[in-house]
């Protein structure tokens, strides 16, 4: 038990400063809780060589250093197959495959005629043949009303420009 009291700091710095290297590797972020991570496991080391020596605070920096590691590891090998490779925190080179979908519905619209239902700020809603359809402008603002034709599709909404 006098152990554990004795070295309560240290546990305590290298268990805190483990899990926030682990919180920065799985939810990637600003970088404050690496940054707090790896001081953490420093004021860990100094106080192992501060009470110890340098031969002990040399071996626990290296089990640190392997820790590290296999949390980078394991965290690349997730984003890249396992969990958090499915989550939105990982940006994709691959289009979605609903993207696809999405222009093959959209794609009889090309080149069609409608009128603009909702104010495109630039984005907003069309109306071709009775039928609503999500759309962005060039960036320009078209008045509700407004006549269109759709020029292209890109993910799940139309481009289109003003007839007018």
């Amino acid at each position: 038990m006098e152990f554990l009291s004795s070295n309560l700091p240290l546990i305590l710095f290298f268990l805190a400063g483990f899990g926030l290297l682990l919180a920065e590797a799985f939810m990637p972020g600003i970088g404050i809780a690496g940054v707090l991570g790896v001081v953490l496991e420093i004021l860990a080391i100094y106080s192992i060589w501060q009470h110890y020596g340098l031969e002990p605070a040399l071996i626990f920096t290296l089990v640190v250093l392997v820790l590290i590691g296999l949390t980078v590891f394991f965290s690349y090998r997730s984003a890249m197959k396992g969990r958090l490779s499915k989550s939105d925190l990982v940006l994709k080179d691959a289009q979605h495959p609903d993207s696809d979908q999405a222009r093959k519905a959209l794609s009889p619209f090309v080149g069609r005629e409608g009128v603009v239902a909702t104010p495109l700020r630039p984005a907003g809603q069309i109306e071709i043949d009775g039928r609503r359809v999500s759309a962005a402008s060039g960036g320009e603002f078209l008045e509700k009303g407004t006549r269109i034709r759709v020029t292209g599709t890109e993910g799940d909404h139309v481009l289109v420009r003003s007839e007018d």
